[in-house]
């Protein structure tokens, strides 16, 4: 056990969730399991008299439910993350989603699998990696240890002309100005709380089609759809295989599958695969960046937003090979500054913005009116 562990608080009506959990957490390290409770109000006390740095909660709990308990702890206790534990019903996608918009930094499908040993490897991958991402941040944190400073990030941004060829150089200049004609967009950790503020600030007839990889398990997708239709006024669906790439609409990765841009009797269209995962992922960003660099060329623009890992820096570097514009958030709005922090540091990003200005920079490359 390391000297200053992080101490999770798991929440869920099922004593065997609350064991497979558990289970699943104790193997690392860094990691304790501090507390459980079958409940939201019973969590809620335990949390007013013990210290904790991450609650995992279930979505679906008699007495008080998973939406109103993380509600109550973004009152009562606004430094602790909560990631939401979710089973694969409608209700409970719907409900997760809201819950992620809200300001859940996460979500995870409660194992589907016969075998424990099977669950809690699954839960064990996808949950250590989360919590230690979200988790206070101590001398072994990659936090602590990743490329560049501030000042490094900079720097690098503003020399990125000076590592390509005079060749690339000059085709990078001019392109820079090109009207882009695709907004391609990633996002981990964080995410749908971060589409839920920027998209409603793109206009309803912005003139270009938006495709989003969100990493989320089957089953949520969908639901991440209607709610950024809800909430942008413009046409968003999960993105289906070879559908024609239409302007003035939204597409989402489905859950499970990766998302590109192909074509298709001269027409550009999407296309959906089960190739296999790239950084973990599936869907990753990787894919949508690299096909959107192959089809749209210099007239691409790429937003990376708030995530865990580096999932989609190799498709930045094609994107930028291509002569794309690139904006990454910056650290201090980003729930994790992982994915942003990879295309910031190796010097990709044209620029690196809070949360609250990459719309308006959107609207300006698009040259589109407030």
């Amino acid at each position: 056990m390391t000297p200053n562990p992080i101490r999770v608080l798991i929440v869920d009506d099922s004593a065997v969730i609350r064991g497979l959990i558990s289970k699943s957490l104790e193997q690392d390290p860094e990691i304790i399991v501090a507390g459980t409770a079958m409940n939201g109000e019973r969590a809620l006390s335990w949390m007013a008299s013990n210290p904790v740095d991450v609650v995992i909660l279930d979505v679906e709990m008699p007495v008080m439910d998973g939406l109103t308990a993380l509600q109550k702890i973004q009152k009562d206790f606004p430094a602790v993350p909560a990631i939401m534990a979710s089973g694969l019903t409608s209700k409970g996608a719907e409900t997760t989603v809201k819950a992620l918009s809200l300001g859940a930094v996460g979500c995870v499908a409660k194992p589907q699998t016969a075998s424990a040993a099977e669950s809690i490897r699954v839960l064990s991958r996808e949950l250590v990696m989360m919590i230690k991402a979200v988790g206070p941040k101590n001398s072994s944190s990659p936090a602590q240890t990743r490329p560049g400073t501030s000042n490094q990030i900079s720097q690098q941004t503003q020399t990125r002309q000076k590592d390509i060829s005079g060749k690339q150089l000059f085709t990078k200049n001019i392109k820079f100005f090109k009207q882009p004609e695709v907004l391609v967009i990633g996002t981990s950790t964080g995410g749908p709380k971060a589409l839920a503020e920027l998209l409603p600030q793109i206009p309803v007839d912005f003139p270009i089609p938006i495709l989003i990889v969100q990493h989320m398990p089957p089953g949520f997708t969908e639901i991440l759809a209607q709610h950024i239709q809800k909430d942008s006024g413009r046409t968003c669906v999960e993105a289906k295989h070879n559908e024609p790439l239409e302007s003035h609409k939204t597409y989402v990765a489905p859950g499970g599958s990766h998302l590109l841009i192909g074509e298709k009797n001269g027409q550009k269209v999407t296309l959906i695969n089960q190739d296999p995962p790239e950084h973990f992922c599936r869907p990753s960003v990787n894919p949508l960046f690299r096909s959107a660099a192959e089809h749209f060329g210099n007239s691409t623009l790429a937003v990376m937003l708030t995530g865990m890992g580096e999932d989609g820096i190799e498709g930045t570097h094609d994107i930028a090979r291509a002569g794309g514009t690139i904006i990454a958030q910056d650290e201090a709005s980003s729930v994790v500054w992982g994915m942003p922090a990879a295309v910031a540091c190796a010097g990709l990003a044209d620029k690196v913005l809070p949360l609250s200005e990459i719309a308006a920079e959107i609207k300006s490359q698009c040259l589109v009116r407030a």
